[in-house]
């Protein structure tokens, strides 16, 4: 263990001890899949938890802001949105804090596979639809959070298209044809809610087919429910992810999630929709460049620029 691990496992145990006294408190185990931080599972007395800290010698900002995560979870405790508690934490530096941990099956049918019966796929999805009714319903303004900008749908379009255009164009074919189409019409605003930022089953705990848990909230913000609306329908279907996407039965259809989301249509979803491809294309473009830049070795990234070019060209005929 490095001395910075050394140095904050036994600030963790020192903590969970003044929580479970004359207990034992086990060391920091690495958990994972944990992309935020450092992630940890600790054992103290009957109780086990998730320890979140930010990497020694790293600023806390972005994804390494592990204290914001803890603010939205405390301000989300008792809502009815399930959420692990959060036990403990420090903002000394380097920074972290201690949740329960919920047990459960984190699984994304669309890209992870897995053997799940079609009845239980489609009642996750559609209780995870339900979570995201009730996550969107909250006023934010009641919750207590810390101040946050407003991302509208322009905000939004901003901020993934400086992301696209900083991937290698060889990579984004059909890029500036999508941000064209996107810009050119842009949907007014509706009132902001709390977002999640990455709502799919892959960033749930589920305990059969009910959400035991929703995780992983390095990028919540205050913003328009239809983006993470159309986020969530790109998982609906395998084939939105050709080349690496598993045939799954079960999956309600994106019209069907809809529907169960706002009991309707919904204005603007064609847009939003073509929204979650610019964005996914993005993100994987990002992805691919920082594995040939040499910042993240993952050979499996240069499987990916046709399922990238297919994002990009699904999300223009969507518009065009």
């Amino acid at each position: 263990m490095l001395t910075g691990e050394t140095d904050l496992a036994g600030r963790v145990a020192a903590r969970l001890r003044s929580l479970h006294p004359g207990a034992e408190v086990g060391g920091l185990a690495v958990l994972p899949g944990g992309r935020s931080g450092l992630t940890y599972r600790v054992r103290a007395g009957a109780g086990e938890y998730v320890v979140k800290a930010v990497p020694a010698g790293q600023r806390p900002v972005g994804r390494n802001d592990v204290l914001r995560q803890a603010e939205v979870l405390r301000a989300l405790a008792g809502t009815g949105v399930p959420v692990p508690a959060v036990v403990a934490s420090s903002s000394e530096h380097p920074a972290w804090f201690a949740m329960t941990l919920v047990p459960g099956q984190s699984l994304e049918p669309a890209l992870d596979g897995g053997d799940l019966p079609p009845a239980l796929v489609r009642d996750r999805m559609l209780a995870l639809i339900a979570v995201m009714r009730r996550l969107h319903g909250l006023d934010p303004a009641l919750l207590p959070l810390p101040p946050q900008p407003v991302l509208g749908p322009g905000e939004e379009l901003d901020r993934w298209a400086r992301t696209l255009r900083a991937v290698p164009a060889e990579l984004r074919p059909l890029g500036e044809d999508l941000l064209g189409l996107l810009g050119a019409d842009v949907p007014a605003a509706r009132p902001a809610v709390l977002v999640h930022g990455d709502l799919r089953l892959g960033n749930v705990l589920c305990a059969g087919r009910e959400i035991a848990a929703v995780i992983d909230w390095e990028i919540w913000a205050l913003g328009d429910p239809r983006v993470e609306l159309a986020w969530l329908l790109l998982f609906a279907d395998p084939g939105n992810f050709p080349g690496i996407g598993h045939p799954v039965a079960g999956l309600p259809g994106e019209d069907d999630l809809v529907r169960a989301y706002a009991g309707g249509e919904l204005p603007g979803m064609r847009w939003f929709r073509a929204l979650a491809r610019l964005k996914m294309a993005a993100i994987m473009g990002h992805n691919i460049r920082r594995h040939r830049e040499g910042r993240h070795h993952d050979p499996v990234q240069e499987t990916l620029p046709p399922t990238v070019a297919a994002m990009l060209r699904a999300g223009a005929e969507l518009l065009g």
